[in-house]
């Protein structure tokens, strides 16, 4: 038993190594970021890597009033929680037709979905632009959460039935026989059993939202959302790196928050949809 022991804490210990490295990798640019947002430019220039012995909060504040990081954070926020609200509703109605419904062209419908699934946003960005444009979307906050909506759509739909595929076809051939229609169905049993997949869908959709440049940069022009705000703090042959720093560390904060309360939720949804669909 004791040379068993001794077996395990050495495996153990070896690969705790390169763990702990892979987490020493994760963890040292947040503490450059934080660090490099205490300096002053000239602290920084004369020392890039080492500790700021004269922290400095004015890189924040100027960030976040004379960039207009303010603004742009508003941007985020209104679009990002709209987007999530309308893809978490339509992507429980359209995972509870596709996993407990039987009706003609389901199943061609969900591998449509997943092929979706495939292709790079990068593909679909000239026909999207004129699309919104044809449709008068383009620098609009209701434009960005429809181009969200369509983008993280296919996700969101794939994840909802394989969860809903889980669950006990009995329990709508029941609500059934008590005269129940289908939008009662939905809202009674679906939406209170489907809390753990659309509370986890959320989380990554927020997620992706709110880390968006691309579909946000194309889409809102003169207005701006946080992410894009911060990549314009860099400049074209010098750029204030204390300034970058800070406005990052405030674009993260939001996030890092979100997934310190809800990790736990983000580590179970990324097994709900290893399920049959």
């Amino acid at each position: 038993m004791a040379e068993v022991k001794t077996r395990e804490r050495r495996v153990l210990w070896i690969i705790s190594i390169p763990m702990a490295l892979l987490a020493l990798s994760a963890v040292y640019p947040v503490f450059f970021a934080i660090n490099a947002a205490l300096k002053t430019r000239k602290g920084y220039v004369l020392n890039r890597f080492g500790l700021t012995t004269d922290p400095t909060f004015a890189n924040f504040a100027q960030a976040w009033n004379q960039s207009r990081l303010s603004e742009y954070f508003y941007n985020s926020v209104v679009v990002t929680v709209g987007a999530v609200l309308v893809l978490l509703v339509v992507a429980s109605m359209a995972g509870f037709a596709l996993a407990i419904l039987r009706f003609r062209g389901r199943k061609i419908i969900f591998i449509t979905i997943l092929v979706s699934l495939m292709i790079p946003v990068q593909v679909v960005l000239v026909p999207f632009y004129r699309t919104m444009i044809g449709l008068h979307l383009v620098d609009s906050r209701p434009g960005l959460i429809i181009a969200y909506t369509a983008f993280f759509l296919p996700f969101s739909v794939y994840l909802m039935t394989a969860f809903y595929a889980r669950l006990p076809r009995e329990l709508f051939e029941a609500a059934q026989i008590d005269g129940a229609s289908l939008v009662k169905v939905w809202w009674h049993i679906m939406l209170p059993m489907g809390k753990p997949a659309l509370l986890t869908l959320g989380i990554l959709n927020t997620l992706y939202c709110w880390n968006d440049v691309l579909i946000s940069l194309l889409v809102l022009q003169d207005q701006r959302t946080l992410m894009v705000g911060i990549a314009a703090l860099r400049g074209e042959y010098t750029t204030n790196v204390p300034l970058l720093a800070a406005g990052i560390c405030l674009a993260a904060a939001p996030i890092v928050i979100i997934y310190v309360i809800f990790q736990r939720q983000i580590v179970n949804g990324i097994a709900v949809g290893a399920v049959k669909g």
